[in-house]
């Protein structure tokens, strides 16, 4: 068994003592080579286990700064679990421990009320190559997200989806009144409460290393997230059923220490952000071919699994109904500048879809 299935939290206090031989890097005598070279050492947590879509951003960063900073900076992945909880990496990061870190919005929503944006259902496109563009190269969008993220210490570096979300549960799910009196596992968001307790499940806030032992015992009846995690984690083992509504992409988001950053040298500043541009299209990839090779392993090791694949164009109308109430939720949450992200957001995804369309018939056209 995956060990994150039962581990505990632990403290900042027990962080910090695991953090504490690292920190004399530059100082300390014994050495390997690799560290005598370097003069900088960087810590980047993530939020899953070795072999997911953010440890493969995360190795892929640390590969690229230590190539092009020539060695000079040694940079150092911890997985989810090794420094504790979503938040407590993200007050670790706040705290300077950490230089770099997952942030996703499920858990930083509570921080940063206006992130639960990208928790709403039925907001992106159905096209990731879309959400992509929208997520990396609006302008708009991204200077709204950075002054959010700088009010609380932040420098955000990317913003990525790690694949759709899917659902396995012990009954099969296809209409909004198939939720009711299900048990069903969120990260702990207020938006994420209200979005399931609006299609009428018991919405069930728990920390990811207990989904599992949660739905062993029945204390849970389902959860969401996407493929590979599924396979990673097992939640297909003590689940009868998985489906693909296509709702919602899991998105996450890199960050780092605000002052950390600002102190580095614009020569440092810039290859950070040479090396995140770089990763955009390369996680995307990741992050398809992950789940396809995933889904295939589910399927070789549990045949008798249930897969809805598809839900109809009616199925997933009702559920885009049932969704919008949310949407004020979220503004109540949120306040004004929620209202104003949730619209750009909106805007640029509606954008980036007639530029695709437009450039199909054009392809058409020739």
């Amino acid at each position: 068994m995956n060990p994150l299935k039962t581990r505990l939290p632990m403290s900042i206090f027990r962080v910090l003592l695991i953090l504490l031989p690292t920190a004399c890097l530059t100082s300390c005598t014994q050495r390997s080579p690799d560290e005598q070279q370097a003069s900088e050492h960087w810590r980047f947590a993530i939020e899953e286990t070795a072999g997911s879509v953010q440890d493969a951003y995360a190795q892929k960063f640390k590969e690229l700064i230590e190539e092009r900073s020539n060695g000079e900076i040694k940079v150092t992945v911890y997985p989810y679990g090794a420094l504790g909880t979503s938040d407590q990496i993200t007050e670790l990061v706040d705290m300077g421990a950490v230089q770099f870190a997952m942030a996703s919005p499920g858990h930083l929503g509570k921080l940063i009320p206006e992130v639960q944006v990208f928790l709403l259902h039925f907001v992106f496109s159905d096209d990731e190559r879309v959400n992509s563009e929208v997520l990396n190269n609006d302008p708009e969008l991204r200077a709204a997200l950075e002054k959010l993220y700088a009010a609380k210490r932040m420098q955000l570096l990317s913003v990525y989806s790690e694949g759709w979300q899917v659902w396995t549960t012990k009954k099969p799910i296809r209409h909004p009144d198939d939720f009711k009196g299900v048990k069903f596992r969120v990260m702990t968001s207020p938006l994420l409460l209200a979005a399931y307790n609006t299609y009428g499940a018991s919405a069930t806030p728990l920390p990811y290393s207990e989904v599992y032992s949660a739905l062993q015992l029945n204390m849970i009846d389902g959860q969401e997230n996407p493929v590979f995690a599924i396979e990673e984690m097992s939640f297909y083992e003590v689940t009868d059923w998985m489906i693909f509504p296509k709702h919602a992409p899991f998105i996450t988001t890199s960050v780092t220490n605000l002052d950390f950053f600002n102190a580095l040298p614009p020569a440092r500043q810039e290859l950070v952000r040479d090396v995140v541009a770089e990763l955009n299209d390369y996680i995307l990839a990741v992050e398809q071919n992950y789940n396809r090779e995933r889904l295939d392993r589910i399927r070789e090791r549990k045949p008798d699994l249930q897969i809805i694949e598809e839900l109809t164009p009616e199925q997933r109308a009702a559920f885009r109904k049932a969704s919008q109430p949310v949407v004020g939720r979220f503004i109540d949450f949120a306040g004004h500048s929620g209202r104003t992200l949730h619209q750009k957001l909106v805007n640029a995804v509606r954008a980036a879809e007639h530029r695709r369309d437009h450039h199909a018939l054009d392809a058409v056209a020739e």
